[in-house]
């Protein structure tokens, strides 16, 4: 009896593999494990950078005050027409602003330079000039208004030695001078805002290679001629970038102006930033606040835009 034996089916014929497929496939999520280790970081972030920007503009559009909330709406841009046409003292904060961080920027830039250079230099007591010339950023701004607070005041600050040495007269407040307020919250801020360019300056100072200093004076270049020939081009980016936050950190300076002179006398030291605290804190006005400050963060997105466009930020010169 003849017996029936069973056929195995046919076996497909092995599968052959892309040369480098595996590796394709297991290295896809080591390349995406970075940004997705960030993602939750980067999420949070986003949304408290995000959220109050959005909030400002929503509120801008609108009449928006918690004492009086029958007024309350939709205000278009009613707000901003207020700001640019009948708001005198949006132009006057305004134009203050702009020369606040005009004056601070470039005397920090060149004092930062300056002993960013000096403590470049090797001498003995170098490191305890450097603490010395950084110190005054590690201090907080509240205290740093509270000792320029003592050192101005009338009674036991600088002016009451000037005048017993027969500079002045007693009880004289620059603060309270609109002839010498100025001057006075300028220096203060001065005290604060050096350390900044100094550190960046001098990070960026010793990486410059020393062979390129030697070989310029093997050529017979003069320090001038080194300075504006190595030195300067090699802290270009850093220049651009220091001066750029710190125009920012200026343009938003409340916390020194605030605690020294209130925005006084007279209106003399109040930035943008200061009246637009003024009127959501005091007034309670939010909706007209809130247009201010989207105004004022148009101006400094166009003007950092626009500054890092000319500068060559990261580029090469030509």
């Amino acid at each position: 009896m003849a017996s029936a034996v069973a056929k195995a089916p046919p076996q497909p014929p092995p599968r052959r593999r892309t040369p480098g497929a595996h590796r394709r496939r297991t290295g896809a999520t080591p390349r995406r494990l970075p940004y997705l280790l960030i993602a939750p970081a980067g999420l949070l972030m986003l949304g408290f950078i995000a959220y109050p920007v959005i909030s400002v503009f929503y509120y801008s559009l609108r009449h928006y005050n918690p004492t009086k909330p029958w007024r309350d709406g939709f205000a278009g841009f009613d707000n901003f027409v207020t700001a640019f046409t009948e708001d005198p003292q949006f132009w006057q904060t305004l134009g203050f602003s702009l020369q606040w961080v005009a004056v601070e920027v470039v005397l920090q830039l060149l004092l930062g330079l300056g002993l960013a250079l000096i403590v470049n230099q090797t001498f003995i007591g170098r490191a305890m000039a450097r603490a010395l010339v950084f110190s005054p950023w590690a201090v907080s701004g509240v205290l740093t208004s509270t000792i320029w607070l003592l050192i101005f005041n009338s009674q036991t600050g600088i002016t009451r030695y000037l005048a017993d040495m027969g500079i002045g007269s007693y009880g004289t407040s620059w603060l309270s001078d609109t002839s010498t307020v100025f001057p006075a919250v300028v220096v203060a801020e001065l005290w604060r805002g050096v350390p900044f360019f100094a550190i960046l300056i001098l990070a960026d100072l010793q990486s410059v290679s020393k062979d390129l200093y030697e070989a310029a004076e093997v050529d017979g270049a003069s320090r001038f001629r080194q300075f504006f020939h190595i030195t300067l081009p090699h802290l270009k980016d850093a220049i651009i970038l220091s001066t750029l936050l710190r125009a920012v950190w200026e343009f938003n300076n409340v916390d020194l102006l605030y605690t020294l002179t209130g925005g006084g006398p007279a209106g003399e030291t109040t930035t943008l930033p200061l009246r637009i605290a003024s009127i959501a804190v005091d007034s309670h006005d939010f909706g007209y606040a809130s247009a201010l400050t989207s105004i004022a963060f148009v101006i400094l997105l166009f003007c950092s835009m626009v500054y890092l466009r000319l500068s060559k930020f990261g580029g090469q010169d030509k």
